[in-house]
């Protein structure tokens, strides 16, 4: 049995067979329509948060886990006698690893480890899995630790919206830049940088076109990519997963590409065809 217990939040986006296999025990965050509070995949899924969305008109809130959850699943792996490793949702963005901490603070100094992401869905999945391959690999939490945070700054995450519309929603961009972004059938890539979603590059026209754009800047990458695996990760856009990833198994030698159905949170900041692309690099 592994020492160490590697924790996440449910905005690490990783499926439940990942879960199971790699033994990831997950804290979910809230999703709020109204008066009615759902955790994070496990009260509701994706294709209920659109459902919800056409329903009423309006996007949800989404919430951090309180310190009095993360004490919780904390304790009951400090009273297995296990030193716990979490990570979690950037800081820039949530509330989330905040709250991590004051709940670490009630353990004995050592036992729970709090690695801020910097970076968001399954951008902190790859964290993850990383941590999980140095447990295994019987390293004590403080170098695991160590080597995550150092990992960190390596971390490439892009995603390429369908719609300016959840984004204008979300109060992410104005009304009427929306209006003239679905005029002209603009459709962004974002990246994550310094622990923020940022607009990257603006693409206009045809989705492939939006495709293509993401995979030229991704394939500036291709020598320093690390080779372990990459992630690529969709909202409602099957067809358009499939195509990338037979893109990227093409262009580039990566051992493993994971594909993964992307959870409510950033489902409901991006919307519904949106896709992304994780890896590190050297």
């Amino acid at each position: 049995m592994n020492k160490v217990q590697v924790i996440t939040d449910s905005t690490a986006d990783l499926s439940l067979e990942i879960i199971q296999e790699k033994n990831i025990a997950v804290v979910p965050l809230y999703v709020v329509f109204g008066e009615n509070t759902y955790k994070d995949g496990v009260e509701i899924s994706t294709v209920e948060l659109y459902k919800k969305v056409n329903e009423t008109g309006e996007l949800p809130k989404t919430s951090s886990p309180t310190p009095a959850d993360f004490h919780n699943v904390f304790k009951s792996y400090v009273d297995e006698g296990k030193d716990v490793l979490y990570i979690g949702l950037s800081s820039q963005l949530s509330a989330t690893i905040q709250n991590a901490k004051i709940a670490a603070m009630e353990f004995p100094k050592g036992k729970i480890h709090i690695i801020d992401s910097l970076n968001l869905s399954a951008g902190i999945g790859l964290l993850a899995l990383q941590a999980v391959d140095y447990a295994e690999a019987n390293m004590q939490v403080e170098e695991i630790a160590v080597k995550i945070r150092e990992m960190i700054p390596k971390m490439q995450t892009f995603f390429a919206i369908d719609t300016l519309e959840y984004l204008q929603k979300g109060g992410r961009c104005s009304s009427i830049q929306s209006f003239i972004g679905n005029m002209l059938k603009i459709r962004p890539i974002l990246k994550v940088i310094n622990g923020k979603i940022v607009l990257y590059q603006k693409t206009r026209g045809k989705r492939e076109k939006t495709f293509n754009t993401l995979l030229e800047e991704i394939l500036k990458d291709k020598e320093s990519i690390q080779k372990n695996r990459m992630i690529v990760i969709h909202s409602l856009a099957s067809e358009d997963l499939i195509y990338l990833k037979q893109q990227l198994v093409t262009a580039l030698d990566v051992k493993e590409i994971i594909t993964l159905e992307a959870g409510c949170v950033i489902s409901s900041h991006c919307g519904p065809k949106t896709v992304g692309i994780m890896y590190a690099v050297t």
